[in-house]
């Protein structure tokens, strides 16, 4: 090998060692792609439940139906029917709505997954109000939220509610 190649060589292998110290530091030191130390807090998250329910008391089901991703699913406490999209989920508020629920949490269990992402899991109640007769009655039931992030909002994208088989 003569001078030249070596010299080629050695600016070759300086450059690479420069580039791989850029990468490894640079590594080291970048926010990871889910956003970084940004996670929403458990109080935050358990508290989409307020704007929810909030939400109900307007009577409106397209302001019920605001809360969730366009692509949603929903698993309802009073129907049989699984809820894919907007439509659906806005028919299923139009007659639960005219029972004037209002909802209020028992047991709650959030966890941040990440700052785009959480869970919460529980027991709620309603009091319902028969839009017919007037009757008053309550209605236990397990639930689970799953929250995005999108656009920089909270939206549900699968809510399960079903009533306790206790009762």
């Amino acid at each position: 090998m003569n001078r030249k190649t070596r010299i080629r060589a050695a600016v070759v292998t300086a450059t690479a060692l420069v580039a791989t110290a850029t990468v490894t530091a640079g590594v080291g030191v970048a926010e990871p792609w889910w956003g970084g130390n940004n996670k929403a807090t458990k109080a935050e998250i358990a508290g989409l439940f307020d704007d929810w329910n909030a939400a109900l008391q307007t009577g409106d089901p397209q302001k019920v139906a605001d809360l969730y991703a366009k692509d949603a699913v929903l698993l309802p406490t009073v129907s049989n029917k699984v809820r894919t999209d907007r439509a659906g989920i806005v028919d299923y508020f139009e007659h639960f709505l005219q029972n004037k629920p209002v909802g209020t949490k028992v047991q709650t269990i959030v966890k941040v997954l990440d700052s785009n992402s959480a869970l919460d899991t529980g027991v709620y109640q309603f009091a319902l109000t028969d839009h017919e007769t007037g009757e008053k009655r309550t209605v236990t039931a397990r639930y689970t939220y799953e929250y995005e992030k999108l656009g920089g909002q909270w939206k549900i994208v699968n809510h399960h509610s079903s009533a306790m088989p206790e009762g």
